[in-house]
Parts: C-alpha cells; structure tokens; sequence
C-alpha cells in the first residue's frame, strides 16, 4: 500500500507582495495620488519601510497579499487541524467524490505513517501497514456492498482512518500567514502542522523576505509565552528557522537575485 510524504508548492502569490504592501501603508500619509504613489514605490527598495511598518504593528497593510499553496500527502488529521485558521479559503480532495485506492489493484489508499509509530523499528512499521491493509479491505468491501458509486463512497469512508492521504489547496494572506507560522511553527504544534508549517514559511520568505522575515514562533525574538508548557529549546528552534532562512537566502543569491 502507498506510503507517502508531504509536498508543498508555492503555486499562485499576489504579484510584487512587498511593494502593493508598502503602497498600502504609504497612501494612508501621502496626498499623493496612486500614480506616484505606485512610481515612488517602484522606484526604491522598500525592506526598510515594511520592516519599520510591520513592526509598529501595521498588519493590516499585509492582508493586501494573498499566497495560495498546494499540499499533498498529508494526513486528514492534518486537515481538522489547519481548518481552524478561519481567514484562509481551502479546497479539499472529496472523500465522497473520490474513491480511494482501487479495489482491482491490491494498492489501496494513501496513508501516512506517524514518525514516532516509524521510529519503533520495521516490526511496528510493518504492523501498522498491515492494519492499513486491513481497513483497506473493510472500505472497498464496503464500497461494493453499497453499490461502488458516490453514495457509496460517503458512507464506505467512516470506516477510513485519520492516516488516509489527502491533497489541499489552500489560500492565506500574508497577516493570517504570520499568525499561522506563529503557532504552527512552534516546537509543540503536532509534528506534521509544524513541518508543512515550516515548508510554506521558506516559500513565503522566498519570494517576501521583507514580509516574512521575522516569521515563526515567538520564541525566535523573545520568551517563549508556552510558559511550563514550553518545549525547553527555544535555541534550537533559532538554528531551525535561522537555517531555514540562510538556505533561502542562499538559493536567491545563487539565482542572482538580491539578498
């Protein structure tokens, strides 16, 4: 049975993110008019300025820029969590609609195997595939008592787990994109939130590293605020995002693109 690994793509961002920001922030101070104001803006490197914005807590400006990503092979556990971030727009793959797995081929639905159940060794691994197989089984003989069409799958799929694979796209803009990378990215999110959290993060950053600069959990620039429920290694977590950022920052300079 298909044992997969989460993807990430970049697949739409609003065009120049940093500098319609800044445009928002400066035509609140300016008597200019949009003309200029988009020349003015255009014409200069506008790091600084977004920087000096967003850091006085003008996060307004930033919901301006919208980035949409697609994800896949990811867990339905993923899914009842990264729904909670209500400003944001998904579109998922419809158990109902879709089949999973394919009851003529023997290779039954995507799923994905939790690190630490992994990290027991191949016995446990090859015991937890083997309980895939087995709901395998009760879905698609459920699927064909039922009739094996679409009012089939709705009901076959109670029996599915919350391991089955799933595929998303999804679209945040950049002020619900620092809220999400706040809390996904801290070492206590679940581990599979916090790695596609981490994954979304270098995408933003590579295209907004004004915007998404200072991005992550709030342990990167201060107290972690998880009190005694703290994961206990904020430095860690700083290398983390510190060489998340440096291999970004790296991969634009190799591209010739400016720092």
């Amino acid at each position: 049975m298909p044992q997969v690994k989460p993807s990430v793509q970049l697949i739409r961002y609003t065009p120049a993110p940093q500098e319609l920001v800044a445009m928002a922030g400066k035509i609140c101070y300016s008597a200019s008019d949009l003309g200029a104001l988009r020349d003015g803006v255009e014409a200069r490197d506008q790091a600084k300025y977004l920087e000096k914005v967003t850091g006085m807590g003008h996060h307004s400006l930033l919901e301006h820029a919208s980035f949409t990503f697609g994800i896949e092979g990811v867990s339905r556990s993923l899914l009842a969590q990264i729904t909670r971030h209500r400003i944001a727009s998904f579109s998922v793959q419809s158990q109902r609609y879709v089949a999973l797995g394919d009851a003529g081929c023997g290779e039954g639905f995507d799923y994905i195997v939790p690190p630490a159940i992994s990290a027991l060794g191949e016995e446990a691994i090859a015991e937890f595939h083997a309980q895939m197989a087995q709901i395998d089984r009760w879905y698609q003989q459920w699927r064909e008592r039922l009739g094996g069409e679409t009012a089939a799958n709705e009901d076959a799929r109670f029996v599915l787990p919350n391991a089955a694979a799933t595929r998303m796209i999804t679209t945040m803009n950049a002020r619900e994109l620092l809220h999400f990378f706040e809390v996904r990215g801290c070492n206590r999110a679940q581990w599979e939130i916090n790695e596609i959290s981490r994954r979304m993060f270098a995408l933003c950053y590579r295209e907004a590293p004004a915007l998404f600069g200072r991005a992550g959990p709030k342990c990167l620039y201060g107290a972690c605020p998880e009190g005694k429920m703290s994961c206990g290694r904020a430095g860690e977590v700083r290398r983390e995002f510190a060489a998340l950022r440096d291999g970004v920052d790296m991969a634009r300079e190799g591209a010739g693109e400016p720092r």
